[in-house]
């Protein structure tokens, strides 16, 4: 007979590369592991494992039989989540954001998923893009939600909406009235986000595919310092337009219209997809529907 354990066994092996390595998952022992695959093998009549390579590399029928193992776990894993009112499933989530979906609407979405999953304990990282998507390739993270700047064939994006972005600065640091040419802002001081932010990639590539250099820059990889830093007066910066509003509002920054406009970014929720995964397709359900950069902490 055919056990999820057998199919969880199959899964890991093929996704860490070692019998030693998915054992040390699934904390228990490799020759369990091993048993587990030999019963896996005599149930269904094949070979799963081409024991004539060195490593744990599937046969072709293991390739196809880990493609339905896979869809099994996926439906197992929607079965535990059932909620009858008297289950509670314990679940962990390793959920990675950037600044910006921290000042705005990551509070709202652990508020939802606390009452959504009961049970579930969330494990929040704030960090640059390129770190978060680092982690989750190296199974340290489980979701992210980043710009759109980085892309694996393991990795499913689901699309949650644009940032709009205006070019700002202190008031009366740009004495031009109406809208200023790009190649005039590039003149200026910059601040500019570091090659670890995904806006800041984004906005780069942007630039480079309309010529214009940036010959006076200062580099951050935080949001935070490069509000404070454009506020002081030392240069003009990108920054989301709704979330900071408020500043232009009170006086303390001032929008610079300029041709071109800047484009918007792009954010994903980003998970493996080489992996049982039910519950992360829920978590970015949940995170399309809560996604919202123009107000900031939200609840």
């Amino acid at each position: 007979m055919i056990t999820l354990r057998q199919l969880l066994a199959l899964h890991w092996i093929e996704r860490l590369g070692t019998f030693e390595r998915a054992a040390d998952h699934l904390s228990t022992t490799q020759s369990a592991i091993s048993k587990r695959v030999q019963e896996l093998e005599a149930s269904t009549g094949m070979q799963l494992f081409d024991r004539s390579q060195r490593g744990a590399r599937l046969t072709s029928a293991g390739e196809e039989l880990l493609v339905i193992a896979r869809e099994m776990l996926n439906l197992a894993e929607r079965i535990d989540s059932l909620k009858d009112g008297t289950q509670v499933v314990n679940r962990r989530l390793r959920l990675g954001v950037t600044e910006l979906t921290a000042w705005t609407w990551l509070p709202r979405l652990i508020t939802r998923l606390v009452e959504d999953f009961p049970g579930l304990t969330i494990e929040p990282e704030v960090d640059m893009s390129r770190n978060l998507h680092e982690r989750l390739m190296d199974d340290m993270i489980d979701l992210i939600i980043i710009p759109d700047t980085f892309t694996a064939p393991e990795v499913s994006s689901i699309a949650l909406g644009n940032v709009e972005n205006a070019w700002m600065a202190a008031p009366g640091l740009i004495a031009h009235e109406g809208v200023l040419d790009l190649a005039e802002l590039a003149k200026y001081p910059m601040l500019v986000q570091g090659k670890k932010s995904g806006s800041g990639l984004f906005v780069n590539k942007w630039l480079r595919t309309l010529g214009i250099d940036l010959p006076k820059t200062l580099s951050s990889d935080s949001l935070t310092a490069m509000l404070g830093l454009t506020a002081a007066g030392l240069g003009v910066t990108y920054l989301p337009l709704e979330c900071f509003r408020p500043l232009v509002d009170e006086g303390k920054l001032t929008i610079i219209r300029t041709n071109p406009e800047l484009p918007p970014v792009p954010y994903m929720a980003m998970y493996r997809n080489d992996r049982p995964s039910a519950f992360m397709t829920e978590v970015a359900a949940l995170a399309v529907e809560l996604c919202d950069f123009t107000r900031q902490l939200q609840r």
